[in-house]
């Protein structure tokens, strides 16, 4: 089939499921309502083993047992952790490290809310640190668990979701992302620049690692989920016309998908063949497409974002 803006992501794992068959997959952020949970319950049917994660224990339950009652033969591990802290990424890296199974596929699907300014148990800003820091950690420290994937015919894929806002990203305030200033702070502005910096990420990632893991950068496009439902993002939403004084989808300024169709291209990127010989390639609407914005076409950024990113977790991320 022809995939496109209108794929669902269960459409996707359909065609790829040879692929999936005999795979570990570890996705982050699967609350209910949400891309992850979509990204997991499709993979569910055909995974060897699916890592779900979460901060929040029942919330973690909560889509364990929507995808068990969906697929009841699927095979479940739940694991806890706030991306939000180092330690409790250090820790859960751990719990996966002593895992006896490898990992073939780490899907960052975890976002922080976008709201007022907030500082984590680092000192580090919320969204930044939940969308680029906390992920880049984790996947460091878990890159032996891919890497131990890795045969002749196949190579571990890390899928980090961004966003079709990244463009609008000007530059990087590198400073800002060690040392937060809540003077500095804008929320839209926080988060175009972390989606842009994964966009940078997913590329630099399959650069260094020079074949051993492949990366790649999804945009799920514009979907209601239960980022868009949290209290404390209502106004950020409702100012910027994305959604309606009723809390509901603004249906005349954005071409908004399903939550399913939103995850489609996360599965694209995790188990489409043809993707082996393209790391760090950005994809929308489940294909290829430009990196676009000026921020993110020197070629310099990616090493400067990779340096600062080791910088703040206080360790080197080599291959």
């Amino acid at each position: 089939m022809t995939f496109g803006f209108s794929t669902t992501a269960a459409e996707v794992a359909t065609a790829f499921a040879q692929e999936i068959t005999g795979k570990n997959v570890l996705v982050t952020g699967t609350s209910l309502n949400g891309v992850g949970y979509e990204t997991a319950l499709a993979i569910a049917p055909h995974a060897n083993l699916l890592i779900i994660t979460g901060y929040n224990l029942e919330r973690l339950a909560l889509s364990e047992a929507a995808i068990k009652r969906e697929v009841p033969e699927a095979n479940i591990r739940g694991l806890l952790f706030d991306l939000s802290s180092l330690a409790a990424v250090r820790k859960a890296a751990q719990k996966v490290n002593a895992y006896s199974e490898p990992i073939h596929v780490l899907i960052h699907n975890a976002a922080a809310p976008i709201g007022p300014f907030k500082l984590t148990v680092d000192k580090l800003e919320s969204q930044t640190t939940t969308d680029l820091i906390g992920p880049f950690l984790f996947t460091k420290l878990v890159a032996p668990k891919l890497i131990a994937a890795r045969t002749e015919t196949y190579t571990p894929r890390v899928v980090l979701l961004t966003s079709i806002f990244h463009e609008y990203a000007q530059g990087f305030d590198f400073a800002d992302i060690e040392y937060p200033d809540p003077a500095k702070y804008e929320p839209f502005k926080a988060y175009n620049q972390a989606k842009s910096a994964i966009v940078l990420l997913a590329a630099e990632l399959s650069r260094r690692s020079g074949g051993a893991i492949n990366g790649y950068s999804v945009s799920p496009g514009v979907a209601f989920t239960n980022i868009q439902q949290k209290p404390e993002s209502f106004e950020i939403f409702f100012s910027s016309g994305i959604i309606n004084s009723d809390g509901n989808p603004n249906l005349a300024n954005f071409n908004w998908k399903t939550v399913p169709q939103s995850a489609a291209t996360t599965l694209v990127a995790a188990f489409d063949p043809l993707l082996e010989d393209k790391p760090g390639i950005y994809l929308d609407d489940c294909k290829e497409m430009p990196i676009a914005g000026p921020n993110i076409s020197d070629p310099v950024l990616p090493r400067q974002l990779w340096a600062v990113l080791e910088n703040i977790i206080g360790e080197r991320f080599e291959f």
